[in-house]
């Protein structure tokens, strides 16, 4: 059975990403299920640093968070690595937080791979890699960024996430 693909459409051009099912299966059937409720459509890029990561999948246009389900374990210890064009989840300092927030890698982060099951070495869930679009993260990357209450790196002009969609090739 092939890789399930979707298609983040946004308004700064489409991005198509695999899913590693294999390797990530708890997280990317999280991802589906946000992806199978519309809960993705029209939200934005919230956090982007350049030669780091975009981050999105969890505010609204106004900036708002949106109500998520329970966070999932951390699925990490895969063997997979946060490089370039990796999709990997976001998530707070407790290892097992993530919830519907996902971000882009647009350089290699190895600080941010598993090293060890602790709070410190745990690191982020790759859980797909971007097949096509790579000029779409590029030009999000490049989004000049603000600071707005407990964002330090918004999009000063909105990056939105138009829609996100399972991609049949």
């Amino acid at each position: 059975m092939s890789n399930p693909h979707v298609l983040i459409e946004t308004t700064s051009g489409d991005i198509l990403v695999e899913l590693f099912q294999d390797k990530a299966p708890a997280t990317v059937a999280n991802f589906l299920s946000y992806v199978d409720a519309g809960f993705y459509n029209n939200t934005i890029f919230h956090r982007v640093i350049k030669d780091f990561m975009i981050q999105g999948g969890g505010y609204t246009l106004r900036v708002e968070a949106k109500n998520v389900n329970a966070p999932i374990a951390n699925e990490a210890e895969n063997g997979l690595k946060n490089t370039k064009g990796t999709l990997a989840m976001a998530r707070t300092g407790e290892p097992h937080s993530a919830t519907a927030q996902f971000f882009i890698n647009t350089v290699d982060n190895p600080d941010l791979d598993f090293t060890e099951a602790t709070t410190e070495g745990f690191g982020y869930c790759v859980f797909g890699a971007v097949v096509e679009g790579m000029d779409s993260v590029a030009k999000i990357e490049k989004t000049k960024t603000r600071a707005a209450g407990e964002h330090e790196n918004l999009p000063a002009d909105s990056v939105l996430i138009t829609s996100v969609s399972v991609f049949d090739l």
